[in-house]
């Protein structure tokens, strides 16, 4: 079970979570169609048919339409909003009038963006709202009056954030009286930073990395889950053409499936077992909306990894034997 807190008659978040970045086809102002909402039902009907009950949406995905594609879901099936958990997020804005893109945590926006969110969910309140990526001109004050307004007012239940380092989340915490329980960051075979910059400790190779060294260490000492997006590295090694791919990817998938076969499963529940064997406790947020790939994932949170598998894929991943 994930770490995140247990609500309404002690429903247990979902080890899975289910990403609806997909719903609502192409990134641009066209109406939601029928079909939408049909291909909306499917997803989120074999995301349940598997134990999944966490659904998570950005105010950005498909510019909005994936957020309306689920309202309409709950619209017509009300009996589902109180047995699933809604989190959304908001913070990046998108190029306009001669702005470029950019992120913006100022308590207007924020305040704004969640009126927006809960319209087009058409829900009362969200379960979590996370911050999605780093402002760099953030006042953690500002942010810290939006949040506590938005507690207050019963908006919002929860926050957290996404793609953010250890001393950021630090930082707004300091300011912030309600916890921030979530970080989801970009984790899997296929992005590894997240174990190399604690591997490379004291080593040359460290120059390269990226990922915020501490970040894992501070989730895990101050109880915040840790999520995953892009866990299944876009079917990179459960299915995906491999023509031009690096060797090291080509052994990794090949790995994966002789895997799947000895333990009769499926290659998606073999990289998502991969990331949730870590004691990390990582919840994956599987960003597909096609039902058949969505149910290739229910093995995930029951199947078993030695030590030895579980180094064997990660090596085979970075394409080179550890320090």
């Amino acid at each position: 079970m994930a770490n995140l807190p247990l609500h309404r008659r002690n429903i247990p978040v979902s080890r899975l979570a289910l990403g609806c970045m997909g719903f609502g086809g192409e990134w641009n102002q066209n109406p939601v169609t029928s079909e939408h909402i049909r291909q909306g039902h499917e997803a989120v009907e074999a995301s349940l048919s598997i134990g999944i009950n966490l659904f998570d949406h950005a105010d950005i995905y498909t510019q909005g339409k994936a957020e309306r594609v689920f309202g309409q879901i709950l619209a017509e099936r009300p009996e589902l909003r109180e047995g699933i958990f809604i989190q959304s997020k908001c913070g990046i804005r998108f190029a306009e009038n001669g702005v470029p893109g950019r992120y913006d945590f100022s308590k207007e926006h924020l305040l704004g963006s969640v009126d927006g969110i809960l319209g087009r969910l058409g829900i009362e309140y969200l379960d979590f709202l996370l911050l999605h990526r780093p402002d760099p001109l953030m006042d953690p004050e500002e942010v810290a009056e939006a949040v506590q307004r938005l507690k207050s007012s019963g908006k919002v239940r929860r926050f957290g954030v996404s793609n953010m380092s250890a001393g950021q989340i630090q930082l707004l915490q300091s300011y912030c009286g309600e916890p921030f329980l979530i970080n989801q960051l970009e984790m899997s075979l296929a992005k590894i930073g997240w174990l190399e910059t604690g591997v490379h400790v004291n080593q040359d190779a460290a120059r390269n990395d990226v990922f915020p060294e501490g970040t894992l260490e501070y989730c895990r000492l101050n109880d915040i889950q840790i999520q995953a997006w892009g866990p299944l590295a876009q079917g990179l090694f459960s299915g995906r053409a491999l023509d031009g791919q690096s060797a090291a990817v080509q052994e990794t998938a090949g790995l994966v499936e002789r895997m799947a076969v000895e333990k009769e499963t499926t290659r998606e529940a073999i990289v998502l077992a991969w990331l949730m064997t870590h004691p990390a406790g990582v919840q994956p947020v599987i960003g597909t909306a096609n039902p058949e790939r969505i149910r290739a994932c229910q093995d995930a949170e029951r199947i078993v990894l030695t030590r030895e598998e579980w180094y064997t894929l990660y090596v085979a991943s970075r394409g080179k034997a550890l320090p």
